[in-house]
């Protein structure tokens, strides 16, 4: 076996509580949301939940941890500046990378830098820039970083939607850059994780909170193939084994979603806090990937092992 990493994701971690709020920063939709913030989602969202849920990924010693998107809730600069002390807290932006989701790009607010203030965890490494013509100050989707064997592409598919809307897009530039960049990384020999904080494949949400290229998404997908793609947004636990096209191999793509990193209770079909851990290498030459869910117990408040699988 060739070197294994272990990588750990964990998504929607809605940071709580909601602070900095004033009049300058009314809007219809940011009014809207701190409504239901007051009556549904922080009675969901907790951070002391979230705290035992990180305190457990650190126990488990991943080699890299990636955030798919939703930190906050309203887009204020209050929680842009405690979404950057909690990353500080879970690690360096060589040990982390964070992909925006459609909470953390919320409605603009002028002369803000937003999520230009995660920017570090958010841009390619070193390996990875010469995919990329950013400069520091720029953030370009997509990205890559290597752990390993393993090369993380962060896709934004994060977009600012009228109230009452969750949807997101990537826009044509961003897959066209897809399209050619799986190849090149598949030619290198990586094993190939894109992050993307809505559900990718068409189907996996309603439309008003849908991706909504992802046909467009979903083809690139089976023409050029990844071995992994993870995701958030739907607050559930989800496995789906998107076939490639016959002509290129076949090979499924295992498309895994976690629900919420700080859900204090059940909501519909929503679980406690959760988090995967991902052991990812090679054997015979081939990628091997196993799947370890643990999360906050059902009645009690402790982490614990909630499902094993191999995906590939």
């Amino acid at each position: 076996m060739t070197e294994t990493i272990t990588l750990a994701h964990v998504s929607d971690v809605h940071l709580s509580p909601v602070a900095g709020l004033t009049l300058r920063h009314l809007n219809v939709k940011r009014g809207l949301g701190y409504v239901n913030w007051r009556r549904k989602r922080q009675q969901t969202h907790h951070r002391d939940v979230l705290d035992v849920i990180m305190a457990d990924m650190k126990a488990n010693a991943p080699d890299h941890i990636a955030v798919t998107g939703d930190l906050i809730n309203l887009g204020l600069p209050a929680e842009y500046e405690t979404a950057a002390a909690w990353l500080h807290s879970v690690g360096t932006p060589q040990d982390v990378t964070v992909i925006p989701g459609n909470h953390d790009i919320y409605t603009t607010l002028r002369n803000d830098p937003g999520v230009m203030r995660w920017a570090d965890y958010m841009n390619a490494d070193a390996w990875g820039a010469k995919y990329t013509s950013a400069t520091r100050n720029e953030l370009a989707f997509p990205f890559v970083r290597r752990v390993g064997p393993v090369a993380l592409v962060g896709l934004n598919s994060a977009v600012e939607t009228p109230p009452f809307v969750a949807a997101g897009e990537l826009g044509a530039r961003q897959l066209a850059a897809l399209d050619a960049l799986l190849p090149q990384l598949e030619a290198e020999g990586m094993i190939r994780v894109v992050l993307i904080h809505h559900p990718p494949l068409p189907g996996q949400a309603p439309p008003r909170r849908a991706l909504r290229d992802a046909a467009a998404l979903s083809q690139i997908l089976a023409r050029r193939g990844a071995e992994l793609v993870l995701h958030g947004h739907n607050h559930t636990d989800s496995h789906m084994d998107f076939a490639r096209l016959p002509e290129m191999g076949g090979a499924s793509v295992p498309v895994i979603g976690i629900a919420s990193g700080s859900a204090v209770r059940t909501h519909k079909h929503e679980p406690l806090g959760r988090y995967n851990l991902l052991r990812i290498g090679r054997i015979d030459g081939r990628p091997h990937i196993e799947c370890t869910t643990r999360g906050i117990a059902v009645g009690g408040n402790a982490v614990v092992q909630i499902e094993r699988k191999l995906l590939t």
